[in-house]
């Protein structure tokens, strides 16, 4: 295989002191470095070469385009448009496959250059151009140890719940509250909410906690992001935010800068 070998890094296979000099925490740990493709299983391993891996996501994604129109094909007569659902997790893509992006990017141009017999699109924007589909209900399931929430709901972490819950209905209310005619002002203080409620939901905390990889990390993002909101809520609530607070929560947590709190309505 031509593609980056993920386990082999340069943390692992040289002497801490000569990777991290100017750390004291001398243990090996990944750096990102990665000079090996993924051969030899757990043997010697061949040097990584960017132009052949390159080529090998192309092949791939021209493969992977293929078997999607041998798959359409071989669909009997039907009186809609049919849609082949391709949900992955976004990780994969960079982080466990370096060449994951070079793939998406192949596909998408190849496919787009195959607009007559197979085009890109949304579950949305296909419901829009599409509305009468059958109506199911998927089984409560995930892709966790035994197959359902006890990943993200036990001893170790149901403590977090609470507190999601009571932050998710002070946000909707909030929205409701301001929803009619915001200000500019607080406009910024609903999204900023928003984003501070988001980055507290996020089940990665819950996960890193049962798990115990970053336990102690997880958690104080976990109290970080509900101890902001909380603040903002309740300035919200007093009309008086700090806007200097807000200012600084807005440099810290300044993702989806487009968020719109309104879905909260």
């Amino acid at each position: 295989p031509a593609y980056r070998d993920f386990y082999r890094d340069v943390g692992f296979d040289l002497p801490p002191a000569a990777v991290f000099p100017q750390s004291t925490l001398q243990t090996p740990r990944f750096t990102g470095l990665k000079y090996h493709r993924i051969t030899g299983g757990s043997g010697p391993k061949e040097l990584y070469h960017r132009g052949p891996a390159r080529e090998a996501a192309e092949a791939h994604a021209r493969h992977f385009l293929q078997s999607r129109l041998r798959q359409l094909r071989s669909l009997p007569a039907i009186d809609f448009q049919p849609i082949v659902t391709m949900p992955f997790d976004a990780e994969l893509f960079g982080h466990w496959w370096y060449e994951g992006p070079q793939f998406l990017e192949s596909f998408i141009r190849q496919a787009a250059a195959n607009g007559e017999e197979l085009q890109l699109t949304t579950p949305g924007a296909y419901l829009a151009a599409n509305p009468r589909q059958e109506i199911a209900a998927p089984a409560a399931s995930s892709w966790g140890d035994k197959g359902y929430w006890r990943v993200w709901l036990d001893e170790s972490n149901s403590w977090i719940y609470p507190h999601l819950h009571t932050a998710a209905r002070r946000m909707t209310e909030l929205a409701r509250q301001h929803a009619p005619e915001p200000s500019t002002f607080v406009d910024r203080v609903l999204k900023q909410l928003t984003r501070e409620l988001l980055l507290a939901q996020s089940s990665d905390w819950a996960f890193l906690i049962r798990s115990g990889t970053a336990k102690h990390y997880a958690t104080r993002r976990t109290h970080d992001h509900i101890q902001r909101f909380n603040t903002l809520a309740e300035q919200l609530s007093a009309s008086r935010v700090d806007e200097a607070f807000l200012s600084e929560c807005e440099q810290r947590d300044n993702l989806f800068p487009n968020v719109n709190w309104r879905h909260y309505l």
